[in-house]
């Protein structure tokens, strides 16, 4: 699920801007594209309009993806942390969403008269980085930098010790730079890009790093290797299916 469609995050000459509605359709079917590189069967918009999501209505943001989680019924939940990776306000303001929608999806007095019931996540986690994948990320695609409020915000790494849960995804780093390179108006023009080794792949896309910010089935501070530990030890349904609903700010 993503909350708008970056539909002003226009990063080439400004004189082939599309317009907010024009760029909004460009982006969604890149978005589009991406999902299938990946798999991703389901997409589902909040309609709110890019670099707009933090002055946002709070009650109405929190029912749009409450409302979601219900219908969806999610096992593991996964969102920007509350930095918003490089102090992005969109990205800033749907990780707080998100989290305030996993406590109410879970309460049985929120939303009276709606027909979904209430779902009880079991994780929450939140996408982090450590300096060591911005060391290989900022040479190859440019420093991630925003002016808000007079003040300059740019990428802000976790420490590796915080890092709760690391999973080793290197053997698809095909579908993921598929999916990356889907997003044509958001990198910068392909033939402009070092010419990237499969090991510059795999470092870019190979680690993926999570901070467990609540879990209901396990806890400790031995890093995870799978965002669905504890949640597959509890479960005694023979095959189970385990679902994660990703929500991003764009």
């Amino acid at each position: 699920m993503v909350a708008t469609r970056g539909e002003r995050g226009w990063f080439r000459d400004w004189s082939e801007y599309p317009g907010q509605e024009g760029l909004g359709r460009i982006r969604e079917e890149e978005l589009r594209a991406a999902c299938r590189a990946l798999g991703i069967a389901r997409l589902d918009f909040l309609n709110y309009i890019d670099g707009d999501l933090d002055q946002a209505d709070g009650d109405e943001a929190v029912a749009k993806i409450t409302a979601l989680m219900r219908q969806v019924r999610p096992d593991v939940v996964v969102t920007f942390g509350p930095d918003g990776l490089y102090g992005h306000p969109d990205h800033i303001a749907i990780s707080q969403f998100t989290t305030a929608a996993v406590l109410c999806a879970a309460d049985q007095g929120y939303g009276q008269g709606w027909h979904l019931g209430p779902h009880r996540v079991a994780k929450l986690y939140y996408r982090v980085s450590t300096q060591d994948w911005f060391a290989h990320y900022t040479p190859i695609f440019g420093d991630m930098i925003m002016h808000i409020d007079g003040q300059e915000r740019t990428c802000l790494s976790w420490m590796k010790w915080a890092v709760t849960t690391r999973l080793d995804t290197s053997a698809y780093w095909r579908q993921a730079w598929n999916a990356v390179r889907s997003h044509i108006t958001q990198i910068p023009p392909l033939e402009k890009l070092p010419r990237l080794s499969v090991e510059d792949h795999k470092r870019l896309w190979g680690p993926q790093e999570f901070y467990r910010a609540f879990s209901l089935v396990n806890s400790g501070r031995s890093v995870e290797q799978d965002l669905f530990e504890g949640v597959r030890r509890a479960s005694t349904a023979s095959l189970p299916t385990y679902q994660v609903f990703q929500i991003s700010g764009v």
